[in-house]
């Protein structure tokens, strides 16, 4: 297999485009169409299907594609390997995330990559739960930090923090005046929720289900930026984690109510794809990241 050939065919399905790829390499399109189209003959079939606005994969390519990543990410590390000296972490982590684990976990755990292992380079992409799950799926992350709902972890999840979720109002709002609040209060609130796809979403609607609780989702925003916003404005609520209405509420008129009979707990959750290896990079990025968690402990409650 040629590695340059198949970083190129990885680099298409981030960038979207070949046109994209060329630039990004500094060739031409013609020339990159061809290095694909040598990579699909060897497969016996197309990699990816041109549209109008770039290419996607096809089936074949879909198959194909987690077994490159794994096999690229093991030949990266062979060769960090080769030049690594006295043990020490070197190689790039993937790390897919939370909108809201952005700050202060993420950024506190950027920092202590650089100070104490310089040749660990982290790439962090953003995106809700689904989106995660599927990144982890085909091995476009190595790690992502998520939500988990069961009380055990499984599949080798490492639970970082336990969190509460809370009603979030315009600061006025006599619902949210005490420190908790009912979950039977929630019925036919007008609610801003996440989209589906979406775990936390079923969950919910299990337990209104259970409770005789309609859930009255009037909006539907994957941005904490949106939901925030509309809630400041008066007229619909959310429901957050502590760290996300506290972000918020430092430029925004906002207050809160934990959820309580029942409380709705979360974990937050380090995941690994089943694609991924185990380097020494990716274990030092998951160490330091469960000891930032301990220390924050409750400042890491993100939503």
């Amino acid at each position: 297999m040629d590695y340059d050939s198949w970083r190129l065919f990885i680099d298409a399905i981030e960038l979207g485009s070949l046109s994209k790829v060329a630039v990004a390499y500094g060739t031409s399109q013609p020339h990159v169409s061809r290095q694909i189209g040598e990579l699909e003959r060897e497969c016996g079939g197309r990699l990816f299907q041109r549209t109008g606005r770039g290419v996607v994969l096809t089936d074949l390519g879909q198959r194909v594609a987690p077994k490159v990543r794994a096999w690229l990410a093991s030949t990266d590390q062979l060769a960090n390997d080769i030049h690594t000296t006295a043990g020490k972490p070197i190689g790039r982590v993937r790390l897919g995330i939370l909108p809201s684990a952005g700050h202060p976990l993420v950024t506190t755990l950027c920092r202590r990559l650089h100070e104490l292992y310089p040749l660990v380079h982290l790439t962090v992409r953003e995106g809700q739960g689904a989106q995660l799950e599927t990144w982890l799926e085909d091995g476009s992350v190595d790690l992502a930090i998520l939500f988990r709902h069961s009380d055990t972890p499984r599949n080798g999840d490492v639970y970082l923090v336990e969190t509460s979720t809370y009603l979030v109002s315009g600061d006025k709002d006599p619902l949210t005046a005490k420190p908790t609040v009912p979950f039977a209060k929630l019925h036919n609130l007008p609610l801003v929720q996440f989209c589906r796809p979406n775990s936390w979403r079923d969950r919910l609607d299990d337990l209104a289900h259970q409770r005789g609780v309609t859930l009255n989702v009037e909006l539907e925003a994957d941005s904490l930026t949106v939901q925030t916003h509309m809630v400041a404005g008066g007229g619909v609520y959310a429901l957050l984690g502590r760290y996300a209405v506290s972000a918020a509420s430092k430029e925004l008129r906002i207050r809160s109510s934990r959820i309580v009979d029942p409380a709705i707990k979360r974990h937050i959750a380090l995941a690994m794809s089943p694609h991924g290896e185990l380097t020494l990079a990716t274990r030092t990025v998951m160490k330091e990241t469960q000891e930032i968690a301990r220390r924050g402990g409750a400042a890491m409650a993100v939503a």
